[in-house]
């Protein structure tokens, strides 16, 4: 199967396979563990932190970031569509026991006076604004200028406010800027970044910081359940993952374009082309609008052979990653044109 609906279903390649068979092993949560140590200098070295630390998946280091960061029933202002608010089940109310306050965040920007505005002033009926997020990339598809993240760092410093930014793809925002992660993460006090999400680690993701913000978060991950012993078997993988992956990704997004490119010139299907700055396609079908006649263009592409999700909230997206090479895009975009012509 062409499997497109994330780059989280990458599977580990050879290299982390035998780096993870011959891995050295030790109980992390003593601190054993030669290949986790190894990992987490690697990764806080790539970002320019202090420290780093592993852990499960990429929504783990967001949370762990809030509950290391956040006093309970303080406030974080963070974009109205990013990952934190969308898509990781409410987490921030049931684990840092903090109050978001979203605004709006068009292609992930958030304006500067509308994050001002919301940082509370000491009042006894106000929450205290106790965290910043970013996405970048974000989960819409588009990155965030350097320039606008430096701006909103600024300001987040004028107010001695952490900010903390959702780095799950930094390394395709950085391949997409043409600038090092490292400076990316420079306009931060905390970064959450992904093995497994186009890197193709089978497991985890990293979160880097100050090493006191860390240590801090070392003991926070142990009370969330995240120390995973023997990991160095995922670590592993994790190196792998940040000394031979991070440079091909510009690969993946050349490919999404191409599969863009592909797709908008099928009648009917409309590609959101403001959206296409890393591996990410989005694109809408009005003649697909009942949750049926979606169905079934789902139906006849896994009849080709090829894994997609259904639409949400009217939009399709297909991602590209290490294992849709450029014949796999062809296949993609002649299914899609036969499951049109069968449709319509």
């Amino acid at each position: 199967m062409i499997d497109i609906r994330s780059d989280t279903v990458t599977k580990p390649t050879e290299a982390m396979r035998k780096a993870m068979a011959e891995a050295e092993v030790g109980d992390d949560v003593y601190g054993d563990d030669p290949t986790v140590n190894e990992l987490e200098r690697l990764a806080a070295e790539m970002v320019g932190k202090e420290a780093a630390l592993f852990v499960p998946s990429g929504t783990f280091g967001n949370q762990l970031a809030l509950f290391t960061w956040c006093k309970r029933g303080s406030e974080v202002i963070l974009g109205e569509d990013c990952h934190i608010i969308q898509h990781e089940a409410g987490a921030a109310s049931v684990i840092a026991g903090v109050q978001t306050r979203p605004i709006p965040a068009p292609r992930g920007i958030m304006n500067l006076d509308d994050i001002e505005k919301r940082i509370r002033s000491i009042d006894i009926h106000y929450p205290s604004t106790s965290l910043i997020c970013m996405e970048n990339a974000h989960s819409a598809g588009t990155v965030v200028p350097l320039e606008h993240m430096k701006a909103v760092y600024n300001l987040a410093q004028k107010h001695r406010i952490p900010l903390h930014l959702d780095g799950a793809r930094l390394f395709n925002a950085a391949a997409a800027l043409q600038v090092p992660a490292k400076e990316l993460a420079a306009q931060t006090d905390s970064v959450m970044f992904c093995l497994s999400k186009g890197l193709c680690a089978p497991v985890g993701s990293m979160l880097a910081g100050p090493a006191e913000f860390i240590a801090r978060a070392r003991r926070n991950r142990k009370i969330m359940g995240g120390g995973m012993r023997q990991a160095g078997i995922l670590a592993a993988a994790g190196i792998v993952a940040l000394r031979d992956m991070t440079g091909r990704l510009e690969d993946d997004h050349r490919r999404a374009r191409r599969l863009a490119q592909g797709l908008g010139a099928i009648p009917g299907i409309q590609v959101a082309t403001d959206r296409l700055d890393i591996n990410m396609v989005f694109f809408s079908i009005p003649a697909l609008a009942t949750p049926e006649k979606a169905a079934r263009f789902m139906e006849l592409l896994k009849e080709k052979g090829i894994l997609a999700n259904p639409p949400e909230q009217g939009n399709f997206r297909f991602v590209t990653h290490y294992w849709i090479g450029d014949a796999e895009v062809d296949t993609i975009i002649a299914a899609c044109k036969r499951a049109m012509d069968q449709i319509q």
